[in-house]
């Protein structure tokens, strides 16, 4: 799992984003890179084998609504790996029961220096909760930073209310799971699991021990 620490300076200037580019309207067909080798856009960004290519892109997750399928889809399924994710971009869809795949495939990506896009139709609300999802964890930040840092970088995104409420249940989520691993008692008990299984190794090594020297040379074994 990734995870970054940031000290306050560095969180301001994550959140901040890069000051010197000014968007344009027809900036939200294209994507934007929202951490190091995660980017952002819409479907018509991934249509591109050139574009793709010149961005270094190796990995791809699409997410479309399941009536989008026919035309939302891998376009070069030998070039580049695809995860694909079916959903319905309304309020009412679950995206945390969905996050966790597609945080792990983002993150096997990263882990091998992949560059991942990840877009739906529109790049404006449905790939937008789950890459704002993903930066709240990675750098450890609050929901309302993630989401700044996300629109910071593509000014478009505009998660529907559904899926930003979603995004604040994310961060309480994440952070108690963060909690467990880190807690005393969840290390302690780790520790405890290993002694135990070394206590049953010992256990069967002197199992298989001899009891007594079968070549008479131990002068305990017993004289009959």
């Amino acid at each position: 799992m990734f995870r970054v620490k940031l000290n306050d300076e560095q969180l301001r200037n994550v959140v901040a984003g890069p000051g010197d580019v000014e968007w344009r309207y027809e900036m939200r067909r294209e994507c934007q890179e929202i951490l190091p080798g995660l980017l952002l856009g819409p479907f018509v960004a991934s249509k591109s084998l050139e574009t793709l290519q010149s961005l270094g892109i190796t990995h791809i997750v699409c997410i479309r609504d399941a009536k989008e399928a026919f035309s939302v889809r891998p376009r070069f399924p030998q070039q580049f790996t695809y995860m694909t994710l079916d959903v319905e971009d309304n309020e009412e869809q679950n995206l945390i029961r969905l996050f966790p795949a597609a945080k792990k495939f983002i993150d096997d990506a990263i882990s091998r220096n992949g560059r991942v896009l990840v877009h739906c139709n529109g790049g404006i609300s449905l790939s937008p909760a789950f890459v704002v999802m993903f930066v709240m964890q990675y750098y450890n930040m609050s929901w309302e930073d993630a989401l700044h840092t996300v629109q910071n970088r593509r000014y478009c995104i505009s998660p529907n209310g559904g899926f930003l409420t979603q995004i604040k249940e994310y961060e309480a989520i994440y952070k108690a799971s963060l909690a467990l691993e880190e807690s005393p008692y969840q290390n302690s008990n780790n520790v405890s699991r290993r002694k135990r299984d070394d206590d049953d190794d010992d256990r069967a090594e002197d199992r298989k021990r001899p009891l007594v020297d079968m070549d008479g040379d131990d002068p305990d074994a017993m004289q009959t």
